[in-house]
């Protein structure tokens, strides 16, 4: 049986075991999602994927210590994250120029193609968001986006319950007053 068929507990035995195959197998099912899990917080194509594959390194490297809780796809994601929120904390000890800060990659000719109402009403909360405080952003979109619950973004950015309630309650608040002012 070719290796593309295999389900993903006997890919994760065959990695630990070094097979390359398996583990190549397992980058191609995953790099996608990852990529954009990494893109959602470091905002950068370049940045979005080096976090990948330095997560995809890293969770080959530590294979020993998944022990099945949960999904090898929610594990690989804990990582991504993790290392998202390194390399944007990383990042914005530069200072950016104007440029930078207006530059928008948002491709206007979506609207006018799509006939999808929910996808643009998506799209134009995923772009207000991209207005909001760092904060507010990497909140909702662990919240929202990665669905997340309260407990598991404490642990992620390493804040209180009950910070985390008051960031999720203001970032909802500001995305709101957004949406309201684009609309």
């Amino acid at each position: 049986m070719s290796l593309n068929h295999q389900n993903i507990e006997s890919l994760i035995v065959l990695c630990k075991k070094g097979n390359q195959l398996a583990q190549l197998e397992l980058y191609n099912r995953y790099h996608h999602a990852m990529f954009n899990v990494a893109m959602r917080i470091v905002k950068k194509t370049d940045e979005a994927e080096d976090v990948m594959q330095e997560s995809m390194i890293t969770a080959f490297n530590k294979l020993d210590t998944f022990k099945g809780d949960a999904s090898f796809g929610s594990w690989l994601k804990r990582i991504v994250i993790n290392n998202s929120i390194v390399q944007y904390k990383r990042s914005k000890r530069f200072v950016t120029t104007d440029e930078e800060i207006f530059k928008d990659d948002y491709d206007e000719s979506f609207e006018e193609n799509n006939d999808d109402y929910s996808k643009i009403k998506a799209n134009k909360v995923i772009r207000c968001m991209d207005h909001l405080n760092d904060k507010y952003q990497q909140i909702l979109s662990l919240h929202f986006i990665e669905g997340f619950d309260y407990e598991e973004i404490c642990e992620i950015m390493q804040i209180s319950y009950a910070n985390c309630r008051t960031l999720i309650s203001r970032a909802k608040e500001s995305l709101r007053t957004k949406l309201l002012v684009e609309s």
